[in-house]
């Protein structure tokens, strides 16, 4: 499995960045490699909502199936992702205030590539690392839309 990690301090209170990350409507607004929203549980999500989502990565478009495991307002969310070939994602949201009265918003995510060990020496090659550069680019994007509502 290919972790991935990052973390930005946003200077709003975790219940206003809580609302717009849990709100499958706004995923366009600061997730770089999202590209289309399909069906969706109506926000808020919680413990069993579910997304389609189709993201964009290396000019590949893939749709994933994500089922909300934990909702736990607003302080952590946990998302089970399920793509083409038996791909799967762990994705979690912690959020926690900051000193200036802000939040501390740390982002992880796990993938298992399709395909087995092939999939994943591929994945290596293929990926590099564009997975991290991307998880920093879009909680860049977070704090500017959060800060700038």
């Amino acid at each position: 499995m290919k972790r991935v990690t990052a973390a930005i301090d946003i200077d709003a209170p975790p219940e206003k960045v809580w609302e717009i990350v849990m709100d499958p409507e706004r995923l366009k607004d600061w997730v770089t490699i999202h590209r289309k929203l399909g069906r969706a549980s109506e926000a808020p999500l919680e413990n069993g909502s579910t997304v389609e989502q189709t993201l964009h990565l290396r000019g590949v478009s893939i749709k994933v199936h994500w089922t909300v495991e934990e909702a736990k307002r607003p302080e952590r969310a946990v998302w089970e992702g399920r793509g083409p070939a038996r791909a799967r994602a762990h994705t979690s949201y912690t959020l926690s205030p900051a000193e200036n009265g802000g939040t501390r918003f740390e982002y992880a995510n796990e993938f298992k590539p399709p395909l087995g060990p092939i999939g994943a020496a591929a994945n290596r090659v293929l990926m590099g690392g564009v997975p991290q550069r991307e998880a920093d680019r879009t909680l860049h994007r977070l704090k500017e839309l959060v800060e700038g509502s």
